[in-house]
């Protein structure tokens, strides 16, 4: 069991492992690598019908490129490491005047945290919520969805509050949310836990952000509230 540190995402880990001929308890190197990156794991919400912020489909290679495309969609827009997590290669440039300095500053902590540059661009949203659901799969293509914890209360994108469930989150969006993260589960061939992320707008709608593909620390108030040892 990697625990819940950097191994647990590390695809080239996970091979190593099964390579070995143990059993690495988590989800497989196949489904790591298709979810890891965020421009990959974008792409991969597209094919499973859940709903992902504007933004670009592909890497954003320089920052004429990022105006470029920012002048057509609109301000703000959030500059994001595509294999970055815990806040680190995200950048909101609110102005044209702003997008050079937030897309050098997102590409180099990208660089110099997880020695990948690459950045995409989305429509930074105002005021969301910050809402994950906890699946778990079998290897018999089993997923079962168990709810969701919401984490908006946080401190330089860093989480501080975990609360499940959600005080936004009608009946009817948690019935959507666990569908969303299920396709997108199914989409992979996902096995073993792990958390869907979505930002929650004001309007009810959800959409994509990210996937962790691991046991999170927090996954104790979803045992807490369901009764399932995850």
């Amino acid at each position: 069991h990697p625990g819940y540190g950097f191994l647990a995402e590390n695809a080239a880990f996970a091979e190593a492992i099964r390579d070995a001929g143990l059993i690495f308890v988590g989800p497989t190197p196949e489904a790591m690598r298709a979810l890891g990156d965020k421009v990959a794991a974008r792409k991969v919400a597209v094919r499973a019908n859940v709903p992902i912020v504007p933004g670009t489909e592909d890497p954003v290679e320089s920052a004429e490129a990022a105006r470029a495309w920012a002048d057509e969609f609109g301000y703000p827009v959030a500059v994001k490491a595509a294999g970055g997590g815990g806040g680190r290669g995200f950048r909101v440039a609110r102005s044209s005047g702003e997008l050079e300095d937030a897309y050098q500053g997102s590409a180099g902590e990208a660089q110099r945290y997880f020695a990948n540059p690459t950045v995409f661009l989305e429509r930074y949203l105002e005021r969301p919520r910050h809402v994950e659901v906890q699946i778990i799969a079998d290897q018999q293509g089993n997923v079962v969805a168990l709810g969701e914890r919401d984490c908006s209360v946080q401190r330089r994108h860093q989480k501080l509050i975990e609360e499940t469930p959600s005080p936004a989150v009608t009946p009817e969006i948690r019935e959507a949310l666990m569908a969303a993260s299920v396709s997108l589960a199914r989409e992979v061939g996902y096995t073993s836990a792990g958390t869907v992320e979505f930002m929650l707008a004001p309007d009810g709608q959800f959409y994509f952000l990210e996937m962790n593909t691991r046991l999170q620390v927090e996954h104790t108030i979803t045992e807490m509230v369901t009764g399932v040892d995850l």
